[in-house]
């Protein structure tokens, strides 16, 4: 089993879009896939359908409830869901009064192994208790960043976070969200950063088809599956899966 949490220090970078078309590809290609909607938001629950009994992330911090236990079936084979609710916001509560709280993920993820293949975590922003426990509960962290000064700065800032706190600076891999070919900073923030290996190739252009996933409620493969974004996405997901699965 591989985890992957899409993070990032701030919101409305594409994290969510993310999360839901590659965990999509993944389970088109054969992988028992799950989704953690960890965000109190609940934008990826809303993507799939789910939505999640009161409590019910609360109860699963404080081990009142086994993972297994919450997980719903999707509308497509091979994925499914532990979606969230707002007692998600409490978390970093919860964690504050627990012992060894940094290995509560990778404690309460261990009771997938044999369940799933791929489980991503769609996580809040932010850096707290909570992403404590994710950083290192996880094997892989995905960040997607916009190409101008504020992301950027977001990405600095979570890079410095990590080597202040000695975590391992390996597992993060980025890559650009949102980007609009028609503004020249993009382009040159982006040539920049493509020198730092920490980038992948793979990028994920600003489109409208991109937000048409709120209209449809669906991944892009199943009403755009011939756009430029989706290609973009089976694009990255091709990158990730060499890098971080196989």
């Amino acid at each position: 089993m591989v985890t992957l949490a899409l993070y990032n220090l701030k919101g409305g970078v594409g994290k969510t879009a993310a999360t839901i078309n590659l965990a999509y590809l993944a389970a088109k290609e054969g992988y028992k896939t799950l989704i953690w909607d960890m965000d109190p938001q609940g934008s990826s629950s809303f993507y799939l359908g789910a939505s999640g009994t009161k409590n019910e992330s609360k109860k699963l911090l404080n081990s009142e409830m086994e993972l297994l236990d919450a997980v719903q079936p999707s509308a497509y084979a091979n994925l499914d869901i532990i979606p969230a609710d707002l007692s998600a916001r409490h978390a970093d509560v919860l964690l504050s009064e627990m012992k060894q709280s940094k290995r509560k993920i990778s404690s309460l993820l261990a009771g997938l192994k044999k369940d799933y293949d791929v489980v991503i975590l769609d996580c809040p922003p932010g850096i707290s208790l909570l992403h404590d426990a994710i950083f290192a509960g996880v094997d892989w962290i995905l960040m997607p960043n916009i190409p101008t000064t504020l992301s950027i700065r977001s990405y600095e800032t979570v890079m410095a976070y990590f080597k202040e706190n000695e975590l391992d600076k390996a597992k993060l891999k980025c890559f650009f969200s949102m980007v609009d070919h028609r503004k020249n900073l993009h382009h040159e923030v982006m040539n920049d950063f493509y020198k730092d290996k920490v980038f992948l190739k793979s990028y994920i252009p600003y489109l409208s088809d991109v937000e048409k996933m709120g209209i449809h409620e669906a991944p892009l493969e199943t009403f755009a599956a011939s756009s430029y974004a989706a290609q973009c996405y089976r694009d990255l997901w091709k990158e990730i899966r060499k890098t971080c699965i196989e």
